[in-house]
């Protein structure tokens, strides 16, 4: 094995778990991620642009395919083909799933209360799938009128798509796919509110 591809600091915290090698390269899907590496004590760590797509191509900008296999840890639930991309290019890749996210079965009573009662400003989406989630809950709870003063902030354009049709007060998409452009985009908007 030449080197761990992680796309979740839960993947990363699910690995540290089961194995004590941190010698091993580690290629993270983004900064959060990597920093949860380094939190473990991997030495040898290395971030991407924030997706799939820009992970691929540090590992073959770094590897070479004749070096070894490629361990892909991963939950239940991926996005993107990372492994597909990089068998593209001549990389051999074990998918390994050390978690599950399942999704809650319902929005709670103080979340419905607090979005009934407008006190939800902003919303932020880090996957396709839990934008998705949230859409059906919201639905299924009688809160989508609420959600018209609430502004989406998205990841990922795939992450604002997982919203579907909710009539929200804005929706907003990271320029960057990772939790720092979050972080910029509401700032970017308390800023624009405050100047008003």
């Amino acid at each position: 094995m030449q080197a761990v591809l992680c796309t979740s600091a839960n993947g990363v915290r699910a690995l540290a778990r089961l194995s004590g090698e941190r010698g091993i390269s580690l290629f993270a899907v983004g900064e959060a991620t990597a920093a949860r590496a380094r939190a473990e004590g991997y030495l040898r760590v290395e971030s991407a642009g924030g997706n799939v797509e820009e992970l691929a191509r540090l590992a073959c900008e770094r590897l070479r395919s004749g070096d070894g296999r490629l361990l892909h840890v991963a939950g239940s639930d991926v996005a993107g083909d990372l492994a597909g991309r990089l068998c593209d290019a001549g990389f051999a890749v074990d998918r390994l799933v050390l978690y599950e996210a399942r999704p809650a079965a319902r929005l709670s009573t103080p979340t419905v209360a607090a979005l009934r009662n407008g006190f939800v400003d902003f919303a932020l989406f880090f996957s396709p799938r839990t934008a998705a989630v949230f859409a059906r809950l919201a639905e299924q709870s009688g809160v989508s009128a609420a959600l018209r003063t609430v502004t989406a902030v998205s990841i990922s354009a795939a992450a604002d798509r997982g919203l579907g049709d909710l009539a929200l007060g804005g929706r907003i998409i990271a320029e960057t796919p990772d939790q720092q452009g979050l972080l910029r985009a509401i700032d970017r908007l308390l800023a624009e509110r405050g100047g008003r």
